[in-house]
């Protein structure tokens, strides 16, 4: 499940599907009968729910919780505690599986104590620079061995500058896949300044870089 700002209860455990709600509705009021639109048949399960009855041992990944609410992450800590989940009109789904549950976060803001008292805690740094050129090269086969390498090796000067946003592995691939669609397979200086902006977020980080690494 992939945490955002702004996401809610309904896109974590599920909503009612309106449109067949109305439909059956409207199809029990032409035959006269009645229809009961408030069953699982009329729910919409997202991915929390999904897992609390599969009946399966099962793993959740519950992506960079650290840009949900405090609310959510309130949420998600009652339901796993309690084993259950309570969806008004349709009732409380209890846990059906042994199940796993991995969260990750980048610190954009700090969790709640109650939930990492409840986690085992590792922390994974970024990788040294021989493994993220495995990574790049992974992910663009086409660029140049030695170009590769040498835009990896700066992106780790880089994050070692005290930035607003450090580059993430993503950023790196970004500036890789930028010098080849603009012809710099030799990564010379004056192509690594001119391109670097791809992989910084502020025009502080942007200036900081400018006068640490380039000059």
């Amino acid at each position: 499940m992939q945490c955002y700002e702004g996401i809610t209860f309904e896109q974590m455990v599920g909503e009612w599907n309106y449109q067949k709600q109305l439909l059956h509705l409207e199809m029990s009021r032409l035959k006269d009968t009645d229809q009961d639109v408030f069953s699982e048949e009329f729910f919409i399960k997202r991915p929390l729910l999904q897992a609390f009855i599969n009946p399966n041992p099962a793993v959740m990944l519950i992506d960079e919780i650290d840009k949900a609410d405090e609310e959510v992450e309130s949420f998600l800590l009652q339901a796993l505690g309690e084993k259950e989940i309570t969806v008004n009109d349709l009732g409380t789904f209890t846990l059906k599986n042994d199940l796993l549950v991995v969260l990750t976060s980048n610190s954009q803001r700090m969790l709640l104590d109650e939930t990492r008292d409840r986690c085992l805690f590792l922390y994974i740094d970024y990788p040294t620079l021989e493994r993220e050129v495995e990574i790049v090269k992974a992910l663009v086969p086409d660029a140049p061995h030695e170009m590769v390498e040498k835009v990896v090796g700066l992106i780790q000067r880089i994050r070692k500058l005290d930035l607003v946003k450090i580059p993430s592995i993503r950023a790196t691939v970004d500036w890789v896949r930028t010098l080849l669609a603009t012809g710099e397979e030799d990564a010379n200086d004056e192509s690594l300044e001119n391109t670097v902006r791809v992989v910084l977020k502020s025009e502080e980080d942007r200036k900081k870089v400018d006068t640490r690494i380039f000059r």
